[in-house]
């Protein structure tokens, strides 16, 4: 199924991604322990100029995010720690904490996008990156060559 996903819906988008969709998307969640703990949903589009990353992460600031892309794989982490305490004179009653992270990796293709040029906003529970195109990546309109 995966390779019909790769080549019919979205065959413009592997140029900007690494190939392998398996190890890119972690469709299951696996690896992370707590079933409570999610990985927020993520769009990629593409436009003729750049690509779009789209991360909804409704409740968060964009503090508690970090992006950074080290040999052409961009990673959008977050941390969260929560303490919670309700005390009457002095004494626990209760206590908790909460802790939960994510972490989301794209590998870029550096023939095709320009990463000295990546933008991040998070705005209305939203954290988008817009990523350009290099020049030579862009789809060239078409054009009419006149016979003579």
């Amino acid at each position: 199924m995966l390779p019909i996903l790769k080549s019919r819906i979205v065959p413009s988008v592997t140029r900007f991604l690494d190939d392998d969709w398996s190890s890119l998307f972690d469709w299951n969640n696996q690896g992370f322990p707590n079933q409570s703990m999610t990985v927020p949903s993520t769009n990629v589009k593409e436009t003729d100029n750049e690509f779009i990353i789209e991360m909804a992460a409704p409740g968060m600031k964009k503090e508690d995010f970090q992006v950074e892309i080290n040999n052409d794989v961009l990673t959008i982490k977050s941390e969260n720690k929560v303490e919670n305490e309700d005390q009457i004179e002095g004494n626990f009653t209760r206590r908790e904490f909460s802790y939960q992270s994510f972490q989301r990796s794209f590998t870029l293709n550096n023939k095709a996008v320009d990463d000295s040029k990546i933008k991040a906003n998070y705005k209305e529970g939203i954290l988008q990156l817009l990523i350009p195109k290099k020049e030579e990546a862009k789809v060239k309109p078409t054009r009419q060559i006149q016979i003579k």
